[in-house]
């Protein structure tokens, strides 16, 4: 079950407009949204084998992707989902936060070896060293440690030391106002994208062009977001959504953070019976 909602939730964030991220209306970046559907379908027997730890699902995830793809199209994506699905599974297949937070508080060091193997594999863009469990040298703290020591600076990391706050708090809420406004869940989706481009300095950005160019993305999205949130009809924004994709796209820029942060909110809100696509 919760293999197929991960999967499920993959393919609403793809199929929903993203500017400057691949979705279904424009690959980009040199990659193909088919790769990232096809990463989606690799990954999911792996986040919700329920004999699996966090650790190793991350890990098998990844080199399921990487064997498929040949490329880094889900590691943020895996590093949020697999404690999500972890959590909804020890709770006897509902999802729960203090499930979740008891996931996060059991896990090893050997949670963290795994994760590391599949970041190092993965490489992510603009992956420096860190004079503290660099992720190029082996743990030896806890995968939640080890996360709350990079939170500072990565907001994927910084779900596992909050919680998930900025998911259930901020994303998840975006999503059900909008969905129930507009009527549309793949437009409440772009919403969900645009608010976490809004609201924090995308990590992506941050790591591979530095603060002053992701708070100039940040002062953009907030623009589009505020004028696409009054709106009525999301489909008359469509071009103008469309218009900074391409510009984004030409300048480099893509905020992939915001777009995992999306894939995480999304399979919460589709392990809770939600209706995401």
């Amino acid at each position: 079950m919760s293999s197929q909602l991960y999967q499920s939730a993959c393919l609403a964030e793809l199929a929903a407009l993203k500017p400057g991220n691949v979705h279904a209306m424009a690959d980009g970046h040199g990659m193909t949204v088919e790769q990232f559907v096809k990463s989606a379908e690799l990954s999911a027997p792996h986040i919700g084998d329920e004999k699996l730890s966090v650790g190793q699902r991350i890990v098998q995830a990844a080199q399921a992707t990487w064997q498929g793809v040949g490329c880094n199209t889900n590691l943020g994506i895996l590093l949020l989902c697999a404690p999500i699905a972890h959590a909804y599974q020890a709770a006897g297949n509902q999802f729960n936060t203090e499930s979740l937070r008891q996931t996060l508080q059991q896990l090893s060091v050997q949670d963290a070896i795994e994760s590391y193997q599949a970041i190092c594999l993965m490489n992510p863009a603009g992956l420096g060293h860190v004079s503290q469990q660099d992720v190029h040298q082996t743990p030896t703290v806890t995968l939640l440690e080890a996360m709350k020591l990079a939170s500072h600076q990565d907001r994927v990391a910084r779900q596992y030391a909050e919680g998930y706050l900025d998911v259930l708090d901020v994303g998840v809420p975006i999503f059900k106002r909008f969905a129930q406004k507009w009527e549309r869940p793949g437009w409440a989706v772009t919403a969900i994208y645009l608010n976490f481009l809004s609201e924090y300095l995308d990590s992506h950005i941050l790591r591979k062009f530095g603060a002053d160019q992701a708070r100039l993305i940040q002062q953009e999205a907030i623009q589009h977001r505020d004028a696409f949130f009054a709106l009525d009809n999301p489909k008359t924004y469509f071009k103008t959504l469309m218009t900074w994709d391409v510009d984004l796209k030409n300048r480099g820029i893509n905020p992939g953070t915001s777009a995992d942060l999306t894939v995480a909110c999304l399979f919460i809100l589709a392990l809770q019976g939600e209706q995401v696509k």
